[in-house]
């Protein structure tokens, strides 16, 4: 490597993504958690009336139309928000607007894998503070950001890989006593059972330390758009829009797409409440092959594989072998576990028949 790469870039490792097959002919991708339903028709219809001649100017610096729309959904003010190009810019900017080299990062680990890579690109320091069997929010972590002094904490709500759920006290209760700031990744709050009446905006109302962190590519089914958006207070969000954030981060496209994305939540809540259903026959089924998991409230489930016939990664490949793509981790807690994203009704039930066939 050149000796004029930076010796923190030069030593660390970089993000590995989930396969992304070339053909995507004839096989069933369940490994990356990207919706199996298509987008809103609003989408559709906004991609047939889009002008051409538009793509010679720059699009609105701040896309103040979805910012807007943003701010409804979610009962804020667009001073609350800045859009981002997919979910992944919004943690880059959160660690370049708040994060100096050398502080502390921490995360529950397992998690998202890119935190440790983005906060090794800022050349901070970065402290994982260990997951359980049980998924839950490991009980040493308020005590050990505020050991560590982190500038930067991250929870994934529901959880990757697990799909276990936290409530608003839990987050709540993190956030009084968070040192810095604390970001809670929300990629996969859409598929949340609504009687739990997860509504984390609210943690804004109390809190100028909380950032939140959703994006489209999940729930509305736009994973190719890139876009996504932060929520925090007025003093978290300001930097990041003035100062840290791209100019004209968000194409006039995507801004467009956006919008009737977001503006369409009849057909959105459908999809969710679909996805929700074929999730918990996804488990049931699983269940009685003896591939037990933890209750999921994402659009994924993460199976155990207990067969005295084949481990995870012999699944895995054996399934790979098929044309189904699952997700497989090389690590200690995952390491007899495989991640099946929910996808239709024919998909799970080709994936079921075919793992009843490799275990059984």
């Amino acid at each position: 490597m050149s000796k004029l790469v930076r010796k923190n870039i030069a030593s660390m490792e970089g993000y590995s993504w989930g396969e992304q097959p070339k053909n995507n002919t004839n096989l069933i991708k369940l490994n990356t958690n990207e919706n199996p339903y298509p987008p809103s028709p609003l989408v559709i219809q906004a991609l047939q009336t889009l002008n051409a001649e538009e793509l010679r100017t720059y699009p609105d610096p701040l896309a103040d139309e979805l910012r807007a729309e943003v701010a409804k959904l979610n009962q804020i003010t667009d001073k609350n928000i800045v859009i981002t190009n997919g979910g992944d810019e919004g943690l880059r900017l959160s660690l370049t607007t708040f994060v100096d080299p050398g502080e502390n990062v921490c995360f529950a680990d397992p998690s998202y894998s890119l935190y440790p890579v983005l906060a090794a690109i800022q050349d901070a320091s970065i402290k994982p503070i260990a997951y359980s069997e049980g998924w839950e929010i490991p009980e040493a972590f308020s005590k050990e950001i505020n050991s560590h002094n982190a500038k930067m904490s991250y929870l994934v709500n529901p959880h990757a890989p697990s799909g276990n759920f936290y409530s608003l006290d839990t987050l709540d209760k993190i956030a009084q006593s968070a040192p810095g700031i604390l970001l809670i990744d929300e990629a996969y709050a859409d598929f949340i059972d609504p009687s739990l009446n997860y509504r984390s905006a609210d943690l804004l109302k109390k809190h100028d330390n909380v950032l939140i962190l959703r994006t489209f590519s999940k729930g509305y089914s736009l994973a190719d758009l890139r876009l996504g958006y932060l929520m925090g207070s007025e003093a978290l969000i300001s930097p990041i829009t003035s100062k840290t954030r791209d100019s004209y981060n968000i194409g006039s496209i995507q801004q467009k797409l956006g919008v009737a994305a977001i503006s369409d939540q009849e057909y959105s809540r459908k999809i969710w409440n679909q996805i929700r259903e074929n999730r918990t026959y996804l488990r049931n089924r699983l269940t009685a092959l003896g591939l037990n998991s933890h209750p999921s409230q994402s659009n994924f489930i993460l199976a155990e594989i207990d067969s005295q016939k084949v481990d995870a990664h012999s699944l895995y490949l054996s399934l790979k072998e098929e044309q189904i793509f699952v997700r497989y981790f090389q690590n200690e807690l995952l390491k007899n576990k495989l991640r099946i994203t929910v996808g239709t009704e024919e998909q799970n039930e080709s994936v079921i028949k075919a793992i009843e066939r490799i275990t059984q």
